[in-house]
């Protein structure tokens, strides 16, 4: 980002002197009012750098390991719904291969009682024969009394033949029937028992996969975890050691200046994009002032209250300049940055920032009548009211 014009102020390079003059006074400073040496705290962070680099190493391995379980459960997953879908069929055929079943049992007792009968009606016929004193056929014909009377005695012995026939062949033919269904009952009975142990096999089967499946998927949320928390815990132990530098270097700072630094106020967020750098009443708007343009809003808090990041960006200037005095720029992107105007001190002066974080801290330095901050929005540079934004 381009450094934003600046109509009414004029920016002055800062002199080499005067920054090694402050960073040797930041170096005494930081020796006094650490409860730590710096030393220490940059050795413990670079620690914990290195510690939090090793995890998240890890965390990228284990998220190959994540991706290689992820693709097992897949197959399982498959798998499981495969079995599933034989599970349902095996049970449809043997549904079916029972009522089969029930229903050849039924009609083989049919069979039985109806062979039961037309044996009794067999058996009786025989007994009737047996008992009868009747001649044979051709005596009966021989004795007839003209044709038409032997005609008549032929079609009654017919008659009787036929029925003695009738009943034979229903007897053969319930006997076969029943021979026929009794084997199939048989094969049913078998297919059912084939049916049941394929449905128990495919059930155990399933049980296994399930039971895989659920380790599986167990196991990688473990691993997961397990790498989320030691790196969430590194993180919090870095975030700490790097708190503890900046409380350094604000009071590194405030010894500089003269300024007390004062506690870090709740983030007000705005009903716009950005939070509000300070908690504060507005004691001058945007727009034309003293016969020339105010290209930000003036916040009025006490000297040393620190400044927060309106929104995540990258310091691309923290000076003294000119009448802004100690003066700093963050780009968020896209042409819009945001500035900052009169720190005692900088917390920050260089690198990326998240909104939030303390980039410097109240006061009233180059061209002001009191602690305040000059809080500015620019687009391309161009000035713009920052109401729109807070």
């Amino acid at each position: 980002m381009a450094v934003p014009p600046l109509d009414n102020h004029r920016r002055t390079p800062l002199r080499a002197a005067t920054l090694a003059g402050i960073l040797a006074a930041l170096v005494v400073a930081l020796a006094l009012a650490a409860s730590a040496p710096a030393e220490d705290l940059q050795e413990k962070l670079d620690e914990k750098t290195a510690a939090l680099d090793s995890a998240q190493d890890k965390q990228g391995v284990l998220t190959s390991e994540i991706s290689s379980l992820n693709d097992r459960i897949a197959v399982l997953t498959e798998q499981v719904a495969a079995l599933r879908n034989r599970e349902a069929a095996v049970q449809a055929e043997l549904d079916e291969a029972q009522a089969q079943l029930e229903e050849d049992q039924r009609n083989l007792r049919i069979l039985r009682e109806r062979l039961s009968r037309s044996i009794a009606e067999l058996e009786q016929r025989l007994v009737q024969i047996y008992k009868s004193d009747d001649p044979d056929a051709v005596a009966v014909l021989l004795d007839a009394d003209g044709f038409d009377d032997a005609l008549g005695r032929f079609e009654y012995l017919q008659r009787l033949q036929d029925q003695n026939s009738d009943v034979v062949g229903r007897v053969r033919v319930l006997r076969d029937d029943m021979a026929e269904t009794v084997d199939r009952v048989r094969a049913n009975r078998d297919a059912i028992a084939a049916k049941r142990d394929e449905l128990a096999q495919t059930r155990a089967e399933l049980e296994a996969r399930q039971g895989e499946l659920d380790a599986t998927r167990a196991r990688s949320e473990r691993a997961l975890a397990r790498v989320d928390q030691n790196v969430e815990r590194l993180e919090s132990g870095k975030n700490q050691i790097e708190e503890k530098i900046q409380e350094q270097l604000a009071a590194a700072a405030a010894a500089e200046s003269g300024v007390p630094a004062l506690p870090a106020g709740a983030i007000q967020a705005g009903s716009g994009a950005m939070i509000w750098p300070v908690n504060g009443p507005i004691v001058s708007p945007f727009g034309p002032r003293w016969g020339r343009m105010h290209e930000g809003v003036d916040i009025a808090v006490p000297a040393g209250t620190p400044i927060r990041a309106a929104q995540a960006g990258t310091v691309v200037l923290a000076a003294p300049t000119s009448g802004y005095g100690n003066y700093t720029c963050i780009d968020h992107g896209g042409g819009l940055s945001s500035c900052y105007a009169h720190q005692s001190s900088f917390a920050i002066t260089s690198g990326s920032v998240a909104q939030g974080d303390v980039i410097g801290y109240v006061g009233c330095t180059g061209s002001c009548f009191g602690d305040h901050l000059h809080f500015e929005v620019r687009i391309n540079s161009a000035a713009t009211d920052p109401m729109g934004y807070l």
